[in-house]
């Protein structure tokens, strides 16, 4: 749901209590979007460590396609200071 700042600031329990049941709240400053009220549960799980970057391209969709991926042996050119 989105509430104007305003609103927010008049109704801030009615706002936490619905990000604890009904999920992120975000508030609008002169109709742009501009923070979110999370439930303590959600942000803890956005603060979570999230693995590895070697877990992450394990669990890609792509691990086990067959794509060859190479590095050029190109090691540039020799610059003069």
């Amino acid at each position: 749901m989105s509430w104007q700042l305003q609103s927010a600031k008049n109704k801030l329990s009615e706002v936490v209590s619905k990000a604890s049941t009904e999920g992120p709240q975000v508030i609008t400053v002169r109709g742009k979007e501009t923070a979110v009220i999370l439930s303590i549960e959600d942000f803890r799980k956005l603060k979570e460590p999230q693995g590895s970057l070697v877990e992450f391209f394990r669990r890609s969709p792509l691990a086990g396609s067959g794509i060859v991926v190479e590095r050029s042996r190109d090691t540039g050119r020799s610059v003069k200071l």
